[in-house]
């Protein structure tokens, strides 16, 4: 689900971006039609660039507690409604808190990348930064796509949010809702910079995300 996810975000965020420079371009008459071209395909591959980087970062967290747990991680095949392909997996028998912090590494790192990203980029809707844009883009449509299937309660076994659920011994819609609040409070946060109840509400759901590992 993971891959799947990452394809079905940055296609649609690439086709969003390019899109709007070549609008931007189009408003620009007295700029040559092969500079308009090379200036929208370097924004689009920086974006795309951007969300490669995130969707790394995202295994990365999940890697990381994989080693410090020595949980022996691999790579299975999978599929998703008859679309193969890959799933990171580790050992059976971890304890209920290990499960959960390895399976929430990859939010805790998204969302923590967005809260610096806004955090040094506050205005970064208007500011061209196709890179950081494209990670701040995989990372909100990567929990809303994890906090669907949540809700559908679909996709293969080994997604993050069914272990996560099996850890705390809860529902898995209730862990969709865990992940999602944060992606939404950041997607307002983008759009509205001085929107401070989207930020402090978006900081004390990363933080809940946190503290459950002592639940």
């Amino acid at each position: 689900m993971r891959l799947r996810v990452f394809v079905a975000a940055t296609q649609v965020v690439a086709a969003i971006v390019c899109n709007a420079e070549v609008v931007r371009a189009q408003d620009e008459p007295s700029q040559p039609a092969t500079q308009s071209v090379q200036s929208t395909a370097s924004t689009v591959g920086g974006f795309l660039l951007g969300g490669a980087a995130a969707f790394g970062a995202h295994e990365g967290g999940h890697l990381l507690f994989d080693a410090i747990f020595q949980a022996h991680p691999g790579v299975k095949k999978v599929s998703f409604d008859g679309i193969p392909f890959f799933a990171v997996t580790h050992d059976f028998g971890l304890s209920d808190r290990q499960e959960f912090v390895i399976d929430s590494a990859g939010f805790w790192v998204q969302e923590g990348t967005n809260e610096w990203l806004l955090h040094k980029h506050p205005d970064l809707r208007h500011e061209h930064k196709p890179f950081l844009k494209g990670a701040f883009a995989f990372n909100v449509l990567a929990s809303v796509a994890y906090a669907g299937a949540a809700f559908a309660r679909t996709g293969p076994a080994e997604r993050d949010t069914r272990g996560m659920a099996d850890a705390l011994h809860w529902k898995e819609p209730y862990v969709g809702l865990l992940i999602l609040a944060p992606a939404i409070l950041d997607a307002v946060r983008y759009y509205k910079p001085d929107a401070k109840w989207a930020a402090w509400g978006s900081r004390g759901a990363k933080i809940t995300g946190v503290l459950l590992v002592f639940k």
